[in-house]
């Protein structure tokens, strides 16, 4: 979709912003050729001695009059015009983000966020005013530029307008070279600036570990050579731009010079009046205007263009994750995979080979094994971050794309590795979950993940703010709240990614003999538990060990315990370790 397209159908849609805009544009268009033709006629009548007095008064009047209309128009239609332009940021905003929201994991892996915040505003603002400014100024130069030069042809002297025109062309031949300069050095000041935006969001989200390891002038220099760079872009942007105004400027002391010349001639040999001669040189003044208008829209234009050019593919891009189900409401069932293969774009070794497995309803999954198994990746399949290519994933009778992601994902919990906290109180990110819940639904949520006592001994409790990404908490508290996040939304499936990872072995305990609790309230209740550390799974229902993406064992504690493979091997070994950290 072109520039033009886009304006075009937010014209349409708000026509009737544009049109009272139009018609105020008129009015002061109207209004502006008028002052000069009054003030030839009002030379020429005190050059014949016609006029004095009150007559000279009520002309002077009339002309302050049409320059309170100027003003008057002028201000409504700017409110009413830049009105309209901010509803098209806002729309496009909220089409970035609903696109943002929508995509998965695997599209994030291609994307800079810092470029994404760059586009998000610095981008938008730029088709926004391509919207609005470019827009006002193209209207308004384009009606001055014809009532003038028709007063001018008609009204004053024909032969005047023929002769200031001739320098014209020139001046047009100017504008298109600048503006493909323009638009070149728009779009290179709006890459550098996402580089600079995306190196400020990198190192205020790792500002602790270039700290730990020194890297602070090391950070400073690349920041000062990404400003330097980007201001040098927006530098030969801003000279282009400046190029308009001498084009304009020698445009028009031409066609002075040849005016005053001819006219000069016309009013010597009676042809011409002076009246009408300095008229002509006001019009002549006011298609300014007109001029330095249309470079500043070709200059907007290109920006916007250039914008529009780095939107439109986030905006047009497909989803990873196509969001097609018509199941609005989960069943009741089993979770069965069959023969379930997924491999990473790019990657020829599958992540999971040939998996499957059946969970009942009320059952707990345990999933073990050494790390880059596949774990995190069954659930991410399991949440429909990613697309397997071979086997099914069942929920309830109905395959999981058989759901919309809204119903799906409102029916798991699930606490990754990295648990996010956003900035805002403890009990804040813990109603995320539910944003209606009680104070008592809260505090009952962190009691069962074990993080009530640490939040009390905080000194605002569940008021306290946790800063940006959980940075003031440890990260076993963090774990514990987001634990305490995904409790609260009570979904009937527990996902569990290495959660417990961050936290002793005690608190360990603590916290799955809660979720033991709160399965005998909710028979309903699935979980599947990832985890590295054995003892978190010893209780579940099924325990499969995966290896190089396949199931090399499976079975409860026990039966595993007796096939004496690697889940007996690393339940002795950590056995052994724990015994060894109590003494």
């Amino acid at each position: 979709m072109g520039l033009a397209r886009l304006i075009g159908g937010f014209v349409r849609r708000h026509w009737r912003s544009y049109a009272s805009s139009a018609v105020m544009l008129f009015g002061v268009a109207l209004c502006s050729v008028l002052v000069p033709r009054k003030v030839g006629a009002t030379i020429d009548a005190l050059a014949a001695h016609r006029l004095q007095g009150q007559d000279l008064t009520f002309q002077l009047l009339q002309l302050l009059g049409l320059g309170l209309a100027i003003y008057v128009l002028r201000v409504a239609w700017r409110l009413r015009l830049y009105s309209a332009a901010y509803r098209l940021g806002v729309e496009l905003r909220t089409r970035l983000y609903a696109r943002l929201s929508a995509q998965g994991p695997a599209f994030y892996q291609r994307q800079r966020t810092g470029d994404l915040m760059a586009l998000a505003t610095n981008d938008i603002d730029a088709i926004e005013q391509a919207a609005g400014e470019a827009m006002l100024a193209g209207f308004d130069g384009t009606l001055t530029l014809v009532m003038v030069l028709g007063i001018m042809f008609l009204g004053v002297d024909w032969r005047l307008t023929l002769i200031a025109l001739l320098p014209f062309p020139l001046m047009a031949l100017a504008f298109w070279r600048i503006s493909s300069h323009i638009h070149t050095a728009s779009s290179d000041s709006l890459k550098r600036f996402s580089a600079l935006n995306d190196h400020v969001q990198e190192t205020l989200s790792g500002v602790r570990t270039l700290r730990a390891l020194g890297l602070e002038q090391r950070s400073a220099k690349q920041f000062g050579e990404l400003a330097a760079r980007a201001a040098d872009a927006s530098l030969t942007a801003q000279k282009w731009e400046a190029a308009y105004e001498p084009a304009v400027g020698l445009t028009l002391t031409a066609a002075t010079g040849l005016t005053l010349g001819l006219g000069g001639y016309l009013v010597w040999n009676s042809q011409l009046t002076i009246g009408s001669l300095t008229s002509f040189t006001m019009y002549l003044g006011q298609l300014i205007w007109p001029m330095f208008a249309a470079g500043w829209v070709l200059s907007l234009i290109e920006r916007g263009r250039a914008a529009l050019a780095r939107l439109e593919p986030l905006l047009e891009a497909p989803l990873t994750i196509d969001d097609h189900g018509t199941v609005a409401r989960l069943q009741r069932g089993p979770l069965v995979l069959q023969d379930l293969s997924f491999a990473y774009t790019g990657q020829e070794i599958p992540a999971l080979k040939q998996v499957s497995l059946r969970l009942e309803p009320g059952q707990t999954l345990g999933l073990v094994g050494p790390t880059g198994a596949g774990k995190s990746t069954l659930l991410r399949v399991l949440l429909r971050q990613a697309e397997p290519q071979h086997g099914r994933v069942s929920w309830g009778g109905h395959a999981l794309d058989e759901y919309t992601l809204a119903t799906l994902r409102a029916g798991i919990s699930w606490v990754p590795q990295e648990s996010f906290l956003f900035s805002a109180s403890i009990a804040e990110n813990i109603a995320l979950a539910k944003p209606g819940a009680s104070r008592q639904e809260i505090e009952h949520a962190a009691r069962m993940a074990d993080i009530h006592d640490d939040i009390l001994r905080f000194p605002n409790g569940y008021d306290t703010p946790v800063g940006e990404k959980g940075i003031t908490l440890s990260g076993g508290q963090r774990q514990r709240v987001a634990i305490a996040r995904s409790l609260l939304a009570q979904s009937p499936l527990l996902l569990l990614d290495d959660a417990l990872s961050a936290v002793d072995t005690g608190t360990e305990t603590r916290i799955l003999e809660h979720l033991d609790e709160l399965r005998a309230n909710r028979p309903e209740l699935s979980a599947v538990i990832a985890s590295h550390r054995l003892s978190a799974v010893v209780k579940a229902d099924l325990i499969i060990v995966l290896k190089d993406g396949r199931i090399a064992e499976s079975g409860s504690h026990e039966d595993l315990l007796a096939l004496d493979g690697w889940y007996a091997s690393q339940w002795r070994y950590q056995q052994l370790e724990a015994s060894l950290d109590a003494v």
